[in-house]
């Protein structure tokens, strides 16, 4: 299954590799060279598949635990000031996606969607201190009665030229469902209470919609 953001890349991705085929064919005379051509046009098609690929996860609803946005990495797990939303201390954790990882962004708790921005910014690394705050992102908070609000931000990277995001004011969110998708690499960071009891470490790989990222006691 793949993402509905990537049908239009896809398939105009589709038409080129097509494209290449019958111009590589028709134009070079090494075998070798053809042959060599068209396997990379193909590595590049498979790749960009891959990248929109959008698997079905197994998502087991609890109030008390905050699930992983996303798949990837966790490079950060520390106590910060947030300043945009909550004005005070809280842990951050975050998740480092390569171009390699599936790159939709899920709810990590269930409740009431009661903040979403976007915010425009820069293109900095995604590992990049300052990328929070000044990269191209978007800040959504859902709150429930077990953890209060949580917020996470999906963040552009060097690579990632267009967020995505379906979190409307005011509306519904399912823990575990499709939020949005970030194109082409980048993190999402997550911001939880003080009191949160955080389950994972650093470079711990995590699913999203599946690892338990924090549980409250």
């Amino acid at each position: 299954m793949f993402h509905k953001e990537g049908h239009k890349i896809i398939f105009i991705t589709l038409v080129i590799v097509v494209g290449s085929f019958f111009l590589i064919d028709g134009l070079v005379t090494n075998e070798w060279l053809r042959k060599g051509l068209m396997i990379a046009v193909l590595v590049f098609f498979i790749l960009i598949l891959q990248f929109f690929r959008n698997p079905k996860r197994h998502t087991h609803a609890n109030e008390k635990q905050a699930l992983s946005p996303v798949d990837g990495k966790v490079v950060v797990i520390e106590e910060v000031l947030e300043n945009e939303v909550f004005k005070d201390k809280r842990i951050q954790v975050s998740v480092f996606m390569s171009p390699l990882n599936v790159h939709v962004t899920r709810y990590p708790i269930g409740g009431n969607i009661s903040y979403s921005k976007y915010h425009p910014g820069k293109y900095l690394v995604a590992w990049h201190p300052k990328a929070s705050e000044e990269n191209e992102r978007t800040t959504v908070v859902v709150e429930n009665e077990s953890f209060g609000k949580v917020l996470y931000r999906q963040i552009a990277g060097a690579l990632a030229k267009r967020i995505v995001n379906y979190a409307t004011l005011n509306s519904r969110a399912t823990q575990g469902a499709d939020s949005g998708f970030i194109k082409f690499g980048s993190r999402v960071d997550l911001f939880l209470p003080l009191d949160a009891d955080i389950k994972v470490e650093l470079n711990q790989k995590v699913r999203g919609g599946e690892s338990i990222i924090a549980e409250m006691k």
